[in-house]
């Protein structure tokens, strides 16, 4: 894939995993508030097991099919969809809410879901 090629992939994968991220916590604010952000873990938790499966998938196969979409899929579509960034905003803005415990709480279950899901998506692609 030439250079330019891959920008637009990486760019065009980053708009749609963004695009699903925003819907994805559109919907889980609506059904469950905005109290814990429910969404940031979900998205962080699936885009950590699919780029745990991708990095899988291709390292089985380096020259396959979707080697080829790494940028697109990669960098692009699971960069857009998690989000470290908001994953901190939301953890001070539950500090300054008062909500210090929660934060704590938020942090300690984040890291090894996120940890936990790269294992598992790792685990389904070399399971096949």
């Amino acid at each position: 894939m030439s250079a330019w090629k891959a920008y637009l992939a990486v760019g065009g994968g980053s708009a749609l995993g963004s695009v699903l991220r925003y819907d994805v916590s559109l919907v889980t604010q609506a059904l469950f508030g905005t109290y814990f952000p429910w969404a940031t873990l979900l998205v962080n938790v699936l885009g950590s097991c699919f780029i745990g499966w991708l990095a899988a998938t291709i390292s089985r196969s380096p020259h396959g099919q979707l080697a080829r979409y790494q940028p697109l899929l990669v960098a692009g579509f699971c960069g857009g969809f998690t989000t470290f960034s908001l994953f901190s905003l939301e953890t001070l803005q539950l500090i300054h809410a008062g909500h210090a415990w929660l934060a704590f709480v938020y942090v300690l279950v984040s890291l090894p879901l996120w940890l936990g899901a790269v294992l598992v998506g790792e685990r389904m692609a070399l399971s096949r």
